[in-house]
């Protein structure tokens, strides 16, 4: 499959960079950055990519193209990934895919009219322990799940995270910013849909010296029959570990069932403590974007990650309403 890399101005992009550098199912055919100057001295750093267009317009044009690989600030993303839906590619896509309902609905039609596939870098479903809890859950083995609770807190970074998250309408919102991962997850293990938002706020706590940014997002919902809490702000200290940096609880009428990004251990708690230790490979989500688009059956599907998207959205348009 033929792809090109439009736009490198969040690190997260080098991650699908260096997947389709390794993959023998994609070539690279070039790649486009419009602020090429400002990429370089935050993003660009390690990497020595070849920057064969000279605007995305050039790149879309390009018919060898089948699918275009988005990176650029989130509120440009969503206006990128229909024009190039409209040129009939594939597009996937860090995370978030928009900021914004409307162009998130553009999206889902064109995908749907075109037939087109749109993928999301929601790498936490390729945790190795997340298919072993989704069986668990699903087998019973913890009963029916009543609560969730997630933390997926950052470290806000000042220096080396990209200045344009602190640039008037160019991040679109903390809670669509990071908790679209833990949203899709919850949905992924549990198969349960956002039913209603019960209560959701953001607000600036430490970013002082950008104080209108609302570096931190907070939420309570209902996903069909389960209640949903979690903080996702950009609280962490900036420490080893980041204890707070994607931890989930699932609590069933029989135990509860702990797992967090980083180990591989999924703890649960009946009668007594079990550990059980994940170590097996995983797919990735590239992998999973090639297989949908050659009509193979994937964990990941453009239906689910929109929906995800959209939930998201709906998270962060109530905490805006205050």
């Amino acid at each position: 499959m033929n792809i090109a890399f439009a736009g490198f101005r969040h690190s997260h992009i080098l991650g699908l960079y260096d997947y389709a550098v390794k993959s023998d199912k994609v070539n690279i055919t070039g790649c486009f950055e419009e602020e090429i100057e400002k990429a370089k001295e935050s993003v660009l750093k390690t990497r020595n990519i070849d920057f064969k267009y000279f605007s995305y317009e050039e790149l879309l044009e390009d018919k060898n193209i089948e699918a275009v690989a988005i990176g650029d600030y989130y509120a440009k993303r969503g206006k990128m990934v229909i024009e190039a839906l409209k040129k009939g590619k594939h597009v996937i896509c860090d995370k978030p895919v928009c900021t914004d309902l409307s162009e998130l609905e553009t999206i889902e039609k064109l995908s749907r009219d075109k037939n087109l596939q749109v993928c999301c870098m929601l790498d936490l479903r390729y945790m190795p322990q997340v298919v072993k809890v989704k069986e668990l859950i699903k087998s019973g083995y913890i009963g029916e799940i009543c609560n969730v609770t997630f933390t997926g807190q950052h470290h806000l970074d000042y220096g080396n995270r990209p200045s344009w998250y602190f640039e008037e309408g160019k991040h679109g919102g903390t809670i669509n910013d990071i908790a679209i991962h833990g949203v899709d997850l919850v949905r992924f293990i549990t198969g349960k849909n956002l039913s209603k938002v019960n209560c959701a706020k953001v607000w600036n706590a430490f970013a002082d010296k950008e104080p209108e940014f609302k570096d931190c997002g907070q939420f309570m919902a209902e996903m069909d029959d389960i209640s949903v809490m979690a903080d996702v702000s950009y609280a962490a200290p900036k420490c080893a570990g980041m204890p707070t940096y994607w931890d989930f609880y699932f609590w069933g009428k029989d135990g509860m069932i702990n797992f967090k990004y980083n180990d591989k251990l999924i703890r649960i708690y009946k009668q007594n403590e079990e550990i059980i230790e994940c170590d097996e490979s995983c797919p990735t989500y590239l992998d999973d974007f090639i297989s949908e688009i050659n009509g193979v059956s994937t964990i990941m599907k453009t239906d689910d990650i929109l929906n995800s998207q959209k939930q998201t959205l709906i998270l962060q348009k109530f905490a805006e309403r205050g």
